[in-house]
């Protein structure tokens, strides 16, 4: 019975003392964590870009609306225009939400406690959200939280991402929020 494992010995001997590929090895150990990183720092930059592009978007048709521009805004407008202003954001219609509410200065409470309202990817009809218009020389809030899809979805981003304040309803999408309040101004 011996005999029948020599040849197996020999080719496990001859094996064992070649060094062809050792190179090779070491690159794909050092590779993973390379990848890792290297997505890791993508995805990072691309949050990042999405979450100022969104900003700049709120502010820009917040202004557009403080400033009489887009007078009685609805809520399809105002969400066009945030989108027109943040072009970065993927299917920025489809997956941004708004919630605009009056406040009352004097007696302050925030209407907009509570999980903020994203796009439940769940269902077909999304549910009715707070959107009212301010009159003149009243206290808005504006809070926009917009979903995208990550581009390395195993890249570690996206357990980061979501906070408490925000359901885990979006598929496993990246919710950004960008919130403004603003005093509507006195036009005519």
């Amino acid at each position: 019975m011996i005999r029948h494992f020599t040849p197996i010995r020999r080719l496990l001997r001859r094996f064992r003392r070649k060094e062809d590929g050792t190179a090779s090895i070491e690159i794909l150990f050092m590779l993973l964590p390379f990848m890792i990183l290297f997505l890791s720092a993508y995805e990072g930059g691309m949050v990042s870009t999405r979450h100022v592009m969104l900003e700049r978007g709120v502010d820009l048709a917040v202004r557009d609306v403080r400033i009489g521009r887009l007078k009685d805004p609805t809520h399809a407008l105002l969400k066009k225009q945030i989108c027109n202003y943040a072009s970065i954001i993927p299917e920025c219609l489809e997956n941004l939400q708004l919630e605009m509410v009056r406040m009352d200065v004097r007696n302050w409470s925030t209407k907009l406690d509570g999980p903020i309202k994203c796009v439940d990817r769940a269902l077909n009809v999304q549910p009715a959200v707070q959107f009212s218009n301010g009159q003149n020389n009243e206290l808005m809030v504006l809070q926009v939280c917009s979903l995208f899809d990550p581009v390395a979805a195993t890249s570690g981003w996206g357990q980061y991402t979501l906070s408490e304040k925000i359901p885990k309803k979006s598929g496993g999408a990246y919710a950004l929020v960008a919130s403004s309040a603003f005093v509507m101004e006195p036009f005519q």
